[in-house]
């Protein structure tokens, strides 16, 4: 059985080792220097001013909600659009926090939102902000989209969980909005067991993140932070600062164990990347070149595809359930990331007025995707391809 994953951790067993002997040295394992740190690393990696770990992917989806809201950039009611093709945690922050979701349909040629479908939805409703997944490692013209938004003076947030390193007209996915989410879930490019950061280059949105994160305090604050807040609310430094919340928050604090985790596995990113770029490569041109039998997805305008899993879109649904038979017991698959979202029960429920997605809908009845790792073997790959193109 190919599994999506075969280990917790990129190079685990020397992973394991160094996160047991740290463990045992550590004198603090809630959240403290070593996340810190690793908010410095990956800031600099990502290439964005500031970087706030939280515990999760889906918490850096809600926070960033939540810091625009309390910054007053969006306001309860507003408009929201969001990739049609996505994960549940995008949509559900939308609703919890009481704005009106509207999908955007995606490119059948790339799987994600292109400018078409955004200005077609844009013609119609009037957004105040876009949350756009960047789905699987993949993207379409972005950078345009970006230009649209900005005309339109409408926010634009990235949902980059799945797209970490990702090049685009060199330029990485994540540093095309005001700000990008992350997950380092196991799985995932980079895994810190459970995990996940938000990156901006706005001081004063990661400041109100920090707050977010942490009950709405000011403990994670740079000195000079705090004591703006304090002056400008007359709290008593001595005694009511560090149990004084200035604005809506949540705990979403990490811990000691992921910020170290973090650190441990952002060195071996590159190799990361660039292994599970060629799989995708040598995998599709594979599937592509023998068989029409699915929908080809176009990669030639991205610098480098880090990619997350393969999608595969079937010409017909009966295609997909044949090659669900013949990957059980074989092959570990699962439908494309959330499927059409507004097909989803708890979208139902709270939402009856559903934007007609067509796309969407195919990825979502004919769709399917297959594990991607570094730990995939030459075996693995042959087997793979001999399974989606035998007739």
């Amino acid at each position: 059985m190919i599994k999506l994953i075969k280990s917790t951790f990129f190079n685990e067993s020397q992973t394991k080792k160094a996160l047991i002997q740290f463990i045992k040295q550590a004198s603090q394992l809630s959240f403290g220097a070593q996340c810190d740190l690793f908010e410095k690393t990956f800031s600099t990696w990502q290439g964005r001013r500031d970087c706030i770990m939280v515990n999760s992917g889906s918490s850096a989806n809600l926070a960033i909600i939540q810091a625009l809201l309390n910054m007053g950039k969006l306001h309860k009611g507003d408009s929201v659009g969001y990739s049609s093709v996505t994960w549940s945690t995008n949509v559900m922050p939308l609703i919890q926090l009481g704005l009106h979701p509207v999908p955007i349909d995606v490119d059948l040629g790339t799987l994600n939102v292109s400018p078409k479908t955004l200005g077609e939805v844009i013609k119609k409703h009037r957004l105040k902000a876009f949350f756009i997944t960047n789905l699987l490692g993949l993207c379409d013209d972005i950078r345009s989209i970006q230009t649209m938004c900005v005309k339109k003076h409408i926010l634009l947030i990235e949902d980059n969980c799945e797209s970490l390193g990702t090049v685009y007209k060199k330029k990485k996915l994540g540093n095309f909005g005001y700000a990008s989410t992350f997950s380092f879930y196991v799985g995932h490019h980079m895994s810190t067991i459970e995990g996940g950061a938000i990156c901006t280059d706005d001081e004063e949105l990661a400041t109100m993140l920090r707050l977010v994160r942490a009950h709405g305090w000011d403990r994670n604050l740079p000195f000079a932070r705090q004591h703006m807040l304090q002056k400008t609310y007359k709290v008593n430094s001595s005694f009511y600062s560090r149990y004084t919340f200035y604005d809506l928050g949540f705990n979403m604090r990490p811990t000691e164990i992921t910020g170290f985790l973090g650190r441990a596995q952002i060195k071996y990113l590159p190799k990361i990347i660039k292994t599970r770029a060629e799989n995708y490569h040598r995998i599709t041109k594979a599937i592509y070149a023998k068989t029409d039998w699915y929908y080809p997805i176009k990669t030639n305008h991205i610098d480098l595809v880090s990619n997350f899993a393969i999608p595969i879109v079937c010409r017909s649904i009966k295609i997909r359930d044949m090659l669900v038979e013949r990957c059980n017991g074989r092959v570990e698959i699962r439908p494309i990331v959330g499927g059409a979202i507004s097909n989803q029960p708890f979208f139902r429920k709270y939402l009856s007025n559903a934007i007609s997605c067509p796309n969407a809908t195919i990825v979502h009845r004919q769709g399917l995707y297959i594990g991607n790792n570094p730990e995939l073997t030459k075996k693995d790959i042959q087997t793979i391809i001999r399974i989606f193109t035998t007739t």
